[in-house]
C-alpha cells in the first residue's frame, strides 16, 4: 500500500502520517484562537450548533459540576478525529488515524486522561480504592480491563478507518467514476460516525473515572425532575 509522501527535515523523516497531524492540530489551534475569545470575532451558526451539541452530550454522561472541565478534552478529540477522518475525502492524501501509531497515540491520551480526570476529581486514595471493590480479587481484573478496552479504542478506529478507505479503493477502482457521490457520502458519515463512537467511549471512560468523587447513590448525569428537591417543593396532602 503506498504509504504517501514523506519530507526531509535536518536528516529526520517526517511521515505523511506526521505532517498531517500537525497540521490538523495547528489548524484546530489556529481556528479556535481565530473565533474565541482573544479573536473577538463571533462564531458562525454551525460552530455554536456544534459546541451546543458537544455539551449537551458531555452533560448526558457526567455530572454538572464537571462538564466545563471534561468539554474541552472531548471536544478536542472530536474535533481531531472528525477532521483527520475527512482528509482522506482530498485527492492524493489519506486520513492519519488509518494509521495505527495515530490510534494507538489517541487511545494512550484517553488513557492517561482519564486516571488523571479521576485523581483531581476524588484524590487518590479515594480514586485507587475502587479498583479493590467490592473486593481486593477484582483487582487484577480492572486493572486488565483498563488495558484491554484501550487497545480496543485504539484498533477499532484503524480498522474502521482502514476499510473505508480499502473499500472506497476498490470501489473506485471497479466502477471507475461512475459512482463519486454515494462514496463521498458514505465516507463523510463514516468519518463522522467514527469520530463519535471513539469520543463518546472516551467520555463514557472519564464519566466513570468522575463517579467514584460523587456521593453514593447520586446519579452522574444532570438531575430528573423527580429529584427529592422538586418533591419535596410540592404541598403536603393533608
Amino acid at each position: 500500500m503506498d504509504e504517501g509522501f514523506s519530507l526531509h527535515l535536518a536528516g529526520l523523516t517526517l511521515s505523511e502520517t506526521l505532517c498531517l497531524s500537525v497540521v490538523v492540530t495547528l489548524g484546530l489551534a489556529a481556528a479556535a484562537w481565530f473565533w474565541g475569545p482573544r479573536g473577538g470575532r463571533p462564531p458562525a451558526v454551525a460552530l455554536e450548533l456544534a459546541w451546543q451539541m458537544m455539551h449537551d452530550a458531555v452533560a448526558e454522561v457526567v455530572a454538572p459540576v464537571h462538564v466545563d472541565r471534561v468539554l474541552p478534552f472531548i471536544g478536542s478529540l472530536w474535533l481531531f478525529i472528525a477532521v483527520s477522518n475527512l482528509l482522506g475525502l482530498v485527492p492524493g492524501l489519506s486520513s492519519p488515524t488509518r494509521d495505527l501509531s495515530v490510534t494507538a497515540a489517541l487511545a494512550v491520551i484517553v488513557f492517561f486522561a482519564v486516571h488523571l480526570y479521576g485523581l483531581r476529581a476524588a484524590g487518590w486514595r479515594s480514586y485507587l480504592r475502587h479498583y479493590i471493590q467490592p473486593s481486593p480479587i477484582l483487582a487484577p481484573f480492572h486493572i486488565i480491563s483498563e488495558i484491554t478496552r484501550t487497545l480496543a479504542l485504539a484498533i477499532r478506529l484503524f480498522g474502521n478507518m482502514m476499510s473505508l478507505e480499502m473499500a472506497a479503493l476498490l470501489v473506485l477502482l471497479v466502477a471507475g467514476l461512475l459512482v463519486p457521490v454515494p462514496l463521498l457520502l458514505l465516507h463523510v458519515i463514516e468519518a463522522l460516525v467514527q469520530a463519535y463512537i471513539f469520543g463518546m467511549l472516551a467520555l463514557i471512560y472519564v464519566g466513570s473515572a468522575l463517579e467514584v468523587s460523587l456521593p453514593e447513590g447520586q446519579p452522574p448525569g444532570p438531575p430528573s425532575p423527580s429529584s427529592p428537591t422538586s418533591s419535596s417543593s410540592a404541598p403536603e396532602s393533608p
